[in-house]
């Protein structure tokens, strides 16, 4: 079945607080995963950032050591499992030391092959969004993935994305290139996640946060609660409504047939 991970990224903005209760929401609403991202500012080189307010943002929102213990152990409490993004070799390293088994390596990451490199010999299952990437770079991406031990995520990376650019039959085709394939989805609200469902997708990534008023462009459109629970109860019922039970009526019925059998007259 389908499992989903909980995008929360950094819409805590820093505060461990609503952080947890984040988590915990995404637990209580059906999430598999509660996914988060793991950068150093002293790395982030000189960009547009310096000048529009994001790098106090990345600054305000950065992950210490301490942070991402404290995430581990609420995912543990409230029955979730943790993940997160990796930006550069020591941010994986980071995640390793922390004993985590699986990694996000984001779509501006996808042509990061030492990063990549080392998340396949490091941890037991790698997610890679593949936004902006091309042929070429799937083909490379490729021939680094020497276990099966992996799922790329179709994604495009517009934030957010328009319906009409969410590109799914775009799932098929990574399908034929890689086993394990999963969605990435920016598009507002939860359509298109489940129109993704009709195609081989093992895993749906959904930014989430409990107030969309919160502080941080992702917040804005990212799903609330209900909307996960929505997502996640129709992955649970999709899966129940499609059990093959044959052509013959079903135990079920066994009451209704004896009872309303020769109801009325035929004469």
């Amino acid at each position: 079945m389908t499992e989903v991970i909980a995008e929360i990224g950094w819409n805590h903005m820093g505060d461990m607080s609503l952080a947890e209760a984040m988590i915990k929401s995404a637990s209580e609403s059906g999430a598999n995963y509660a996914k988060f991202q793991t950068w150093s500012t002293k790395r982030l080189r000189d960009g547009e950032w310096d000048h529009d307010g994001r790098r106090q943002i990345y600054e305000n929102a950065e992950l210490s050591i301490d942070d991402h213990k404290f995430l581990i152990d609420k995912c543990l409490e409230f029955e979730i499992k943790f993940l997160s993004s990796c930006f550069s070799l020591e941010d994986a390293q980071l995640l390793k030391s922390l004993d985590q088994s699986e990694i996000k390596i984001p779509s501006m990451e996808v042509r990061n092959h030492e990063l990549i490199k080392y998340c396949v010999e490091s941890f037991d299952h790698l997610y890679i969004s593949t936004g902006t990437a091309n042929e070429n770079d799937l083909n490379e991406l490729k021939k680094l993935l020497t276990s099966e031990r992996y799922t790329i995520m179709h994604c495009v990376s517009s934030y957010p994305c328009e319906p009409k650019n969410a590109n799914l039959p775009r799932i098929n085709i990574l399908h034929e290139m890689f086993n394990s394939v999963g969605y990435s989805d920016h598009v507002i609200g939860i359509d298109a996640s489940i129109a993704s469902l009709d195609y081989p997708t093992e895993f749906i990534e959904k930014h989430f946060t409990i107030n969309q008023d919160l502080p941080g462009r992702d917040n804005k459109f990212a799903i609330l609660p209900s909307q996960l629970k929505t997502l996640t109860q129709y992955i649970k019922n999709k899966k129940l409504l499609n059990i093959n039970h044959g052509i013959n009526f079903q135990q079920c019925e066994a009451v209704t047939r004896d009872e309303y059998s020769g109801r009325f007259s035929r004469s």
